[in-house]
């Protein structure tokens, strides 16, 4: 029997023991299906259409992405080849399916035995048309037997009895696929947890890496607002960045039920877009697409991803979170720009953050209605202020105010502008509106971790520190692997005393990123705590070095070499800070710390009184940092504890 043409199967048998259904799209081996993409099952039918056949990489760009593709496509055709062969267990070495002509396309080399519906559905004859060949004679085609005569009466009953049975047919099979496909949702585990990989940068140039990573963390930030959805913060997801770790595995890492992968590539002013969601469990992609847009309508696109991946995972949003996730404005491709790069600048350095706050200005300079920017601003400023920007608090808390109430004046949504102004407030003792906007932030997005982290930082300065143990562990739920939180988890976890875990936690993030000054310099401050001065000063040694000679670190060197005996060692290290205190501003709290550290308390009062003076971030711990034991109990410490507000614990 002649075989039908693919359009008339419905199904495609190849090799020994494989299927492709045409409808619905799907491979199976032995009647059991397999998981592939929608792009690399695409790939596999216009294969499957042309056995035998060279078939182009044009021609594949043309039937998946259309002709005037932009995006990488060799790239991603090599990778989609690459899935179906580990589907199919073909080498490419010695190939049984698909064979690779370099520099052209592929080639379909294993036998497809094409049956007809027919043979599939033997209860339902569909007439078979034989193949026709112009150049031999047509065969005489012998005339119908004639058929035996019927009564009119017995052929209207025989009509009426063939439609009521086809019927009976239709209605079975559309209630056996509602059935199924009713099955099929009721059986798939419910999502509760999502963390969605880094975007691959697609344009071919590492410079545009920002921009993937812009879109990954808005995508991120809008899914966050969804209470009933744990969402993986960016900072954890960023080290699977180009990571050739499976999906299952890294579900498995971060504890979430499904993870979101894709690309996005700019070219000019057009971007592109694709994302596909995949069940953690079985490793099935349920859900793919591909959106195109302009520069200008990039907060739209981020929008309707994250609603896209909101619906398909059927959770429950209320009409705040929705408003939320559909947010969106039109923004200049200029003006987008210069946010992003402000957004990753180096904030490690104080060149850096300067040339951060240069393009949130710019930003801003082009768009005055443009919210992010000055949340960008504002962060940089927050920055500036550390012990690592070093300038006076003074000089840039006023400017973190101010950007931050610009950016909530524009976008009362955002979330982390009310985490800034809680930071700064609680550095200026403001306890009750510091406590409000942590509130504020993490009632607008459930699933930020900072803000979690803040407001553990919070409980921890009344004095609550299981509580503040308690908020830090919400916090890792949602950024277990990032690593300036684990830094911050740290430093908590050494004002609450709990300087073994401290350590523990510490020294996991320095096995990863040896060279993170903060987590050297906060794992010498726990070691001191521990009864370990000798084995903090190879820690703070290299902060120093790693810092730019922070003072701030050095004073705990201070601390450290006098704990360990190496007065001299101290002394010169002190030397060095009063030598720079006349130069320009050094943090009051690098002297607490060293004073204290070498048993001179008077002093450290002298430089308490200073450190009220200016407001400096230190005094926000003084009810609970461990290195004011040696004063807690003297007088004069009530009195600092009384002007700061902590005399009495906030309910």
């Amino acid at each position: 029997m002649p075989s039908q043409p693919v359009e008339l199967q419905q199904s495609i048998p190849f090799g020994e023991d494989f299927e492709f259904d045409l409808r619905p799209r799907r491979l199976r081996r032995r009647g059991h299906v397999l998981k592939l993409e929608r792009i690399p099952l695409e790939i596999l039918l216009l294969l499957l259409e042309h056995p035998g056949q060279l078939v182009t990489r044009d021609a594949i760009v043309a039937r998946i992405w259309g002709k005037d593709a932009f995006l990488d496509t060799d790239n991603s055709i090599r990778s989609a080849i690459r899935k179906i062969r580990q589907v199919l267990r073909d080498d490419p070495e010695q190939p049984m399916f698909i064979q690779t002509v370099t520099g052209q396309g592929y080639r379909f080399i294993a036998p497809i035995t094409s049956r007809s519906t027919e043979e599939i559905q033997p209860d339902i004859p569909i007439p078979v048309i034989p193949d026709h060949d112009e150049n031999q004679p047509e065969a005489a085609v012998p005339a119908p037997a004639p058929a035996p005569a019927v009564p009119r009466l017995g052929r209207l009953r025989a009509y009426r009895w063939t439609l009521l049975c086809l019927a009976a047919i239709v209605v079975l099979v559309i209630g056996y696929v509602l059935v199924k496909n009713r099955q099929a949702g009721v059986g798939a585990p419910k999502i509760k947890s999502i963390a969605v990989l880094p975007l691959k940068n697609l344009s071919g140039d590492p410079a545009q890496d920002y921009f993937a990573e812009g879109m990954t963390e808005e995508v991120i930030g809008r899914l966050a607002s969804i209470r009933g959805l744990r969402v993986i913060s960016r900072t954890s997801v960023m080290r699977f960045k180009d990571a050739t770790t499976t999906v299952p595995e890294i579900a498995r890492t971060l504890a979430v039920d499904a993870i979101v992968e894709g690309s996005a590539i700019r070219a000019g002013t057009h971007v592109r877009v694709h994302a596909q969601l995949i069940r953690a469990a079985t490793d099935e992609h349920f859900w793919s697409e591909t959106y195109d847009r302009e520069m200008g309508d990039v907060l739209s696109l981020e929008s309707e991803v994250a609603q896209a991946i909101a619906e398909k995972v059927k959770v429950t949003i209320t009409g705040q979170e929705h408003a939320l996730l559909g947010s969106a404005r039109p923004v200049s491709p200029e003006v987008y720009e210069n946010y992003l790069k402000g957004k990753f600048a180096d904030h490690n350095t104080r060149a850096g953050i300067e040339q951060g706050i240069a393009f949130f200005q710019a930003a801003i300079d082009k768009d005055q209605t443009f919210a992010p920017a000055y949340l960008g601003l504002a962060a940089a400023y927050e920055d500036l202020g550390s012990v690592y920007g070093g300038a006076e608090p003074t000089e840039t808390r006023p400017k973190v105010i101010s950007a931050a109430q610009k950016a909530l004046e524009l976008d009362p949504e955002l979330a982390e502008a009310h985490v800034l102004l809680g930071n700064t407030y609680q550095k200026e003792w403001r306890w009750r509106e510091s406590e409000a906007e942590y509130k504020r932030a993490l009632d607008l997005k459930p699933n930020d971790a900072p803000a979690y982290r803040s407001f553990a930082s919070w409980l921890l300065c009344q004095g609550r520190l299981e509580e503040a143990v308690a908020w830090t562990e919400r916090a890792r739920a949602l950024d277990p692997l990032g690593v300036g939180g684990l830094v911050s988890d740290g430093l908590l976890l050494f004002h609450a005393r709990h300087y073994g875990e401290s350590i523990q936690v510490l020294r996991s993030v320095l096995a990863v990123q040896p060279d993170d000054a903060r987590a050297n310099w906060f794992l010498g401050y726990a070691l001191i705590a521990n009864g370990q001065p000798a084995d903090a000063i190879p820690a703070l040694e290299k902060a120093v070095s790693l810092s730019d000679r922070s003072p701030a670190v050095i004073g705990v060197l201070v601390r450290a070499y006098a704990h360990a005996g190496r007065r001299a060692d101290a002394l010169r290290l002190l030397a060095e800070l009063k030598q720079r205190r006349q130069a320009g501003y050094v943090p009051s709290g690098a002297f607490i710390n060293a004073y204290l550290g070498l048993g001179d308390n008077e002093q450290a009062f002298v430089w308490l009184e200073r450190a009220f003076q200016e407001k400096s971030a230190i005094l926000q711990f003084l009810k609970v940092h461990p290195h004011f034991d040696p004063i807690r109990y003297d007088p004069r410490f009530a009195d600092f504890l009384r002007r700061v507000g902590l005399d009495q614990q906030i309910p």
